[in-house]
């Protein structure tokens, strides 16, 4: 009997795969994969991509937070909507499930710099003796959890929804998006930085409406608001985003089964894609009412339990956004000529900021990532915006250039001062966090540079340059430290994989000095404020390099560790960091030893590079 079982299951996945492979569906053809041991997955950057950090969580300094001092900070929204960044994200004291909860906004001009957060759904008192069915509990002193897969809504006559969704979880155990929560609220999004009053736009079957903090949407005096709530209730498309927390019969959700995080963009020919967590996918002819087939494993695609981002992009192509592991890191891009066929495999974040505040199901990486949703504008510069949270703490963006290249085929010749404003990083992958930023700024002698500042004490700046890949290369560029005597400043020269061959350090002991092996090597004292013009001459078949400081060779060195070409140059400024890997305990419960504390801030102005 055992033995027909298991032939009946084998029997039933090649029937699932079998069917896989004949649906006209999304697949992955390309061979690059992630390797779960490396942040970055050993995958090749995308070429000019900058993460930013928007919100940086702080319980022991909200002042510096915005006044926010909550550490749970997660599932970011992203719209572009009267010239103007909506970033929207829920937030709890300390975990996940764990209320009390509400949901900010803050917004931004550029996608750089970014306002405090506002609270637009504040905390929901849940009514004592509220139960569910099936579930042990009984609320008291309860208040609601929040839980959303779409944040906005933009209407045809470009009236723009902020949405959010009223979930109760009687304790850390319970889910709070069963359909059995309270439901979803709605208000309107206003120009000069207000909103209009909270409604209800949909209460799950179970809640009692007479117990409601708001009034239902069809009460409001503006006839416009009601319209725009009609419309968005009459687009299967969105409505599908709302499953998990509606009834489970709800006959407004066209797919019932609960599926979590569904996205979707529209192919050439109007048909669409649908995407949800585990890389399932589906195609529909109607606009959502209805599906192709049941969503299923797209072929090709590794994506475990996070979120998967797709969209059209403004070249006309397409780009899925998700991380390409069982583990939520690292960030990667994959491009389609098509919007069915993915053939590339890029890194967009491949760093592991380190966990501050632990708490209830935080996890590790950059996770749950989000773009702007069809209808919901298309920023000026063209590039493809989607938000993300660290580790469940702190809110970030990613702005990814199109067309998305990895491949840089000219040498590389930026003196910063004299290029164009807004292009001088075109080519750059940042990452900038809100206490070390990497951004162009005027150095001490008022000339444009690139400059690297760092006072966070958990995270770095990091500024990463692709050029030509080559077995012999030589790179030179001009740096001026601010100060000798703490911070660091790492330099590396890399593999397209992001194997370290070469690093070189103005370390915090006014020595400017490089790996040698085990040990480090030094090269030569440096002073605060004055210029280092370093030139690197590097040939992968001898595993040498050769160094010169303002002039002055210092030698001849080895590799600490062999590549096959050099086509990255790295500057950072703090320590190479691999922790978690792929068997750190999944969850943290603990705070780190003065997590808001910050540190003496160093300063790095690089004024140029080139590369030969």
């Amino acid at each position: 009997m055992k033995g027909r079982l298991e032939t009946i299951v084998i029997l039933l996945i090649i029937l699932l795969q079998n069917n896989a492979q004949a649906q006209d569906t999304v697949r992955y053809t390309g061979t690059a994969l992630s390797n779960v041991d490396y942040h970055h997955g050993q995958l090749s950057p995308a070429v000019g991509v900058h993460n930013i950090q928007a919100f940086r969580a702080s319980r022991e300094h909200p002042e510096l937070a915005g006044g926010h001092s909550w550490t749970y900070n997660h599932a970011p929204m992203l719209a572009w909507w009267n010239k103007t960044f909506y970033l929207e994200f829920l937030s709890n004291p300390a975990g996940e499930h764990i209320p009390p909860g509400k949901t900010l906004m803050i917004t931004s001009k550029d996608g750089y710099h970014w306002s405090a957060p506002e609270t637009v759904f504040p905390e929901y008192k849940v009514p004592d003796g509220f139960t569910k069915k099936d579930y042990p509990g009984v609320a008291k002193d309860l208040y609601a959890v929040m839980h959303q897969r779409i944040g906005f809504y933009t209407t045809k006559n470009k009236r723009l929804l902020a949405l959010a969704y009223y979930g109760v979880a009687l304790d850390a155990k319970d889910d709070p998006n069963d359909g059995n929560g309270i439901g979803r609220v709605v208000r309107e999004v206003l120009t000069g930085g207000k909103y209009g009053p909270i409604y209800f736009i949909r209460n799950n079957a179970s809640w009692d409406k007479t117990k409601s903090a708001y009034p239902f949407y069809t009460s409001s005096k503006d006839k416009g608001f009601v319209a725009a709530c009609n419309e968005l209730l009459a687009q299967p498309l969105m409505m599908q985003q709302w499953v998990e927390e509606a009834d489970r019969n709800d006959p407004i959700i066209p797919l019932k089964r609960p599926i979590k995080a569904f996205s979707f963009y529209h192919l050439a020919d109007g048909r669409v894609v649908g995407l949800w967590k585990n890389a399932l996918t589906s195609i529909s002819k109607d606009n959502g009412k209805t599906w192709v087939f049941n969503p299923l494993r797209a072929p090709g695609f590794v994506n475990s339990n996070a979120k998967i981002w797709g969209q059209r992009t403004s070249d006309g192509r397409y780009a899925t956004v998700y991380n390409p592991s069982e583990f939520r890191w690292p960030l990667a891009v994959s491009t389609s000529d098509d919007g069915l066929n993915y053939k590339d495999l890029l890194l967009v974040n491949g760093e592991i900021t380190t966990m501050r505040y632990g708490g209830n199901f935080k996890s590790y990486g950059p996770q749950y990532v989000r773009g702007i949703q069809e209808g919901d504008g298309d920023p000026a510069d063209g590039n493809m915006w989607v938000t993300y949270s660290m580790n469940k703490e702190d809110i970030w963006l990613a702005a990814i250039p199109v067309p998305v290249i990895s491949v840089v085929k000219e040498p590389v010749n930026e003196v910063f001062a004299e290029m164009k404003a807004g292009t001088e990083l075109r080519y750059w992958n940042l990452f900038s966090p809100l206490w070390a930023t990497a951004q162009i700024e005027k150095a001490p002698d008022g000339r444009k540079a690139l400059v690297l500042r760092d006072r966070d004490r958990f995270d770095y700046a990091k500024a990463e340059r692709v050029i030509p890949a080559a077995k012999k290369v030589a790179v030179e560029f001009t740096v001026v430290p601010a100060q000798a005597d703490h911070g660091v400043l790492h330099i590396e020269f890399t593999d397209s994989r992001g194997q370290a061959a070469v690093r070189l350090v103005f370390d915090g002991d006014s020595l400017f000095k490089t790996k040698a092996g085990y040990r480090y090597s030094g090269i030569t004292k440096y002073e605060k404020n004055k210029k280092y013009t370093v030139r690197v001459e590097l040939n992968t078949a001898s595993r040498s390099y050769d160094v010169t400081v303002n002039g002055v060779k210092k030698g001849t060195k080895i590799f600490f560790a062999p590549v096959s070409e050099i086509a990255r140059v790295t500057f950072r400024t703090g320590e190479v960091r691999r922790f978690p890997d792929a068997d750190t305990e999944t969850d943290q419960d603990f705070d780190l030893k003065d997590a808001g504390a910050s540190d003496p801030e160093a300063v790095y102005s690089i004024e140029s590079f080139k590369s030969f």
